[in-house]
């Protein structure tokens, strides 16, 4: 079981759909209490289930090169790179694999990080992705769906909801990130759930807290836009102690 012991919003203060807001001068990574045994459990996933939790579209290829880049350009306060390694806050030494974008960033930072671009069609697709932590929702079937497709089980997004969010997507900047999260109950703590369990109920009631800090930025060279998500497990009663 891996969860944080705090988180810097509050996740119950819900907003209304799509509830993004700018990042302005906040961190775009982050690292947190749970920096090391998440970071343990991401490498496991890519050792042991790379086809599960990497996937990337050929002609998206040009974009994962330049996220690395950024992603190398931007990363927190704890990591040292030399010599063609990154030493990571938890003391662990990743290779900088540039012939492998996605992989070595699943094994840098806590985010997972889709790629999401317009190809022909009005719509963003997903091109890429390195995705340890989804949601109840599997990178194998939505890779090169379109937005509306991608969020399809998702009750709230709706016909009005839809249109809004792919302007956003059209309408983001280089240097202009925008961010939102939502707020998941759950009995189960697990991160990595690419399907719901048989026995799985809806996201509702719990003793966990399953939240989702999601950052969308526009990439210069690529005009690619990224989506990242950094997850969070928390306790509700620990919630409480923090937020009230």
């Amino acid at each position: 079981m891996i969860l944080q012991t705090h988180i810097p919003y509050d996740p119950r203060d819900r907003r209304r759909l799509p509830g993004i807001q700018p990042l302005g001068d906040a961190p775009w990574l982050l690292v947190d209490d749970a920096y090391p045994a998440q970071m343990a459990e991401r490498d496991r996933l890519i050792a042991g289930q790379r086809e599960a939790v990497i996937a990337l579209d050929p002609d998206a290829r040009p974009a994962a090169d330049e996220l690395l880049e950024t992603v190398l350009a931007s990363l927190p306060d704890g990591f040292s790179l030399s010599g063609g390694q990154a030493c990571r806050p938890d003391g662990v030494e990743v290779p900088l694999d540039r012939g492998d974008p996605l992989g070595t960033l699943g094994r840098l930072v806590q985010e997972d990080l889709c790629l999401i671009e317009k190809r022909d069609g009005p719509e963003h697709l997903l091109t890429g992705a390195v995705l340890c932590f989804p949601a109840r929702w599997s990178l194998a079937a939505k890779m090169m769906r379109p937005l509306t497709a991608i969020h399809e089980p998702v009750a709230a997004y709706d016909d009005s909801v839809a249109p809004r969010v792919q302007r956003l997507f059209d309408g983001v900047q280089p240097g202009c990130p925008i961010w939102r999260y939502n707020a998941l109950a759950t009995d189960d703590p697990t991160l990595f759930q690419p399907q719901a369990a048989p026995h799985a109920t809806k996201w509702q009631g719990g003793t966990y807290m399953r939240s989702e800090r999601q950052v969308v930025m526009r990439l210069p060279e690529t005009r690619a836009a990224v989506f990242s998500i950094h997850s969070y497990m928390i306790e509700f009663a620990r919630l409480e102690a923090i937020w009230g």
